[in-house]
């Protein structure tokens, strides 16, 4: 594990033996974290693997491409058989229906565009399953995500991963500095997949070869519209796609059949300039089309806000930061305007395309890949 640490500190930054340092590692069934247990298992640390239940068994059994499913449970009992430390399945059913599945029904159906994972992490694996971890006397929990922690003047700080391409700081921006003081990410400085793959491989490990997941885990084939169909009878009501003016170009389906920045599938032809879906309203059940400037957005409001740097976010007028509004999207110029201390507003140098309430606005350095928080956009 290439991990810088003063003189005298272990890997995980303690002044003791590995084999005195109990880590629990958060197991989805995945490379990642797998690989994240068998190394820290062959270091010779008191490793403890725990795999979290999040959703009804029997749904998970007959999906496959997802963290935390039936057979992603078997798969971390393996290699925590395989590496010789204890393994725990835990139920978290319940915790992640009420603070995860059912704020992302109501988000979408409010027409937004919701990001559970970032929930997931912030209310059920940073808090629930952290505090399992001290409760079984772990000095730190470790997981498998591509996000640095670095140990800076004054604190432990969040950094962007090695390897640009598998970085997942979007995801984790809402950590907070309690919890970035006892997490540690032991991936976050590889270059590559393929070294977390080769490692695997070097421990022999039956998931070595292992897809990674791409949809929500409780979202087959990425069918959010079927999901929250199940969750609240009645979300697909049909009613009318309208233009800016008000007038009615077509009927729909269910607002939850559309996104912001949508062209396809409007229904909507002979017309001489696309259309594009520039705003849900789901209280009217319409849904407003627009030409495509009107996606273009550089005032961003922001609240919420989860900040991690050195002096307290009001303390200043004005951030001059990158941004970034879309996992998918590199960072982007932005003067970050403090509204108190959990509220912003934002003004993004360079207009975007799609930006749409529920999606987190994360804040970077503009040199060196240090997270410095961020929050959710909303309608202001």
């Amino acid at each position: 594990m290439a991990l810088d640490q003063p003189h005298g500190l272990n890997s995980l930054g303690f002044a003791k033996a590995p084999a005195d340092t109990r880590v629990v590692v958060a197991m989805s069934g995945g490379v990642d974290s797998s690989v994240v247990a068998a190394q820290l298992a062959e270091e010779g640390y008191d490793v403890v693997g725990v795999t979290l239940q999040l959703y009804d068994l029997g749904a998970a059994l007959a999906k496959k491409g997802a963290c935390c499913a039936g057979r992603d449970i078997q798969d971390a009992a393996r290699v925590a058989e395989v590496m010789g430390f204890p393994h725990y399945v835990l139920d978290y059913e319940n915790v992640f229906k009420d603070a995860v599945i059912d704020e992302f029904a109501d988000a979408y159906l409010a027409g937004a565009t919701p990001v559970p994972c970032i929930r997931c992490n912030e209310r059920v694996k940073f808090k629930d399953l952290l505090e399992t971890a001290k409760d079984l006397g772990a000095d730190c929990m470790a997981t498998g995500h591509y996000i640095q922690r670095k140990v800076g003047a004054t604190k432990a700080e969040l950094h962007a991963a090695a390897d640009a391409a598998r970085d997942q700081s979007y995801f984790l921006f809402s950590t907070k500095q309690e919890q970035l003081d006892y997490l540690r990410f032991p991936l976050g400085h590889l270059t590559s997949k393929a070294e977390t793959r080769a490692l695997a491989a070097k421990y022999g490990l039956s998931v070595a070869d292992k897809p990674d997941s791409q949809d929500i885990c409780f979202v087959p084939n990425g069918n959010y519209a079927a999901v929250i169909e199940k969750l609240r009878p009645g979300a697909a009501d049909p009613g009318e796609i309208v233009d800016l003016d008000g007038n009615v170009l077509a009927q729909h389906r269910g607002v939850i059949h559309y996104t912001i920045g949508q062209r396809r599938g409007l229904g909507i032809g002979g017309l001489a300039d696309p259309l594009y879906v520039v705003k849900l309203n789901p209280d009217t059940r319409q849904v407003i089309v627009g030409p495509k400037e009107m996606l273009s957005t550089r005032t961003v409001p922001v609240r919420e806000i989860n900040w991690l740097g050195d002096v307290p976010f009001d303390s200043r007028e004005v951030w001059d930061m990158e941004v970034k509004i879309r996992s998918t999207r590199p960072p982007r110029a932005a003067t970050i305007r403090p509204v108190s201390a959990t509220e912003a507003e934002v003004e993004l140098i360079v207009a975007e395309e799609g930006v749409s309430p529920g999606q987190a606005c994360v804040f970077y350095a503009p040199e060196g890949g240090r997270i410095f928080g961020g929050g959710w956009i909303h309608r202001g």
